[in-house]
């Protein structure tokens, strides 16, 4: 099965690059780990060649959960989460996708801290860690650990523009 991770987040924005980080944290597994920074549409081209069985997709998100928690984000959120701090929508992105990849999944990080500045608070730095071993360990199986976001919650993109 082949794997493949966008870490999507400005490092800049602490917290903000907990999806670069953890796909930082993924060098050296299985997966093809990719730190999009702010700009995924970037990629695009690499997701065409490599067609992963598996997309994951990893960004920070204000979910209204505590800081460091993680969750599977469903696709009609997507909108609010990335519309306008990266280049392209993020739904635009999916739909040109979608005959490359098996599966999409898109997974938010909660934030706690998204002031101006490097590194990630404790509690993302931990989640992204648990994370990251989880992906490494389990594949499809890890990312079906992570709970769904449960209807209702409001999800929106964290961040600045590029």
């Amino acid at each position: 099965m082949k794997r493949m991770l966008l870490g999507v987040g400005n490092r800049l924005s602490r917290d903000d690059g907990a999806g670069p980080v953890l796909a930082e944290r993924l060098a050296g597994s299985d997966w093809t780990a990719i730190d999009c920074g702010t700009s995924l549409e970037n990629v695009g081209g690499i997701v065409a060649r490599e067609r992963p069985d598996l997309l994951v997709i990893a960004d920070a998100a204000r979910m209204g959960l505590g800081p460091g928690a993680v969750r599977r984000l469903p696709r009609p959120s997507v909108d609010r989460m990335l519309a306008t701090t990266h280049g392209l929508p993020l739904s635009f992105f999916l739909d040109r996708l979608a005959s490359v990849a098996s599966e999409v999944v898109l997974l938010g990080i909660e934030p706690a801290d998204l002031s101006l500045g490097e590194g990630l608070s404790t509690e993302v730095e931990r989640a992204v860690g648990r994370l990251a071993e989880a992906l490494a360990a389990g594949g499809r199986r890890g990312v079906a650990s992570v709970r769904f976001l449960e209807a209702g919650a409001a999800a929106e993109r964290t961040g600045t523009a590029p």
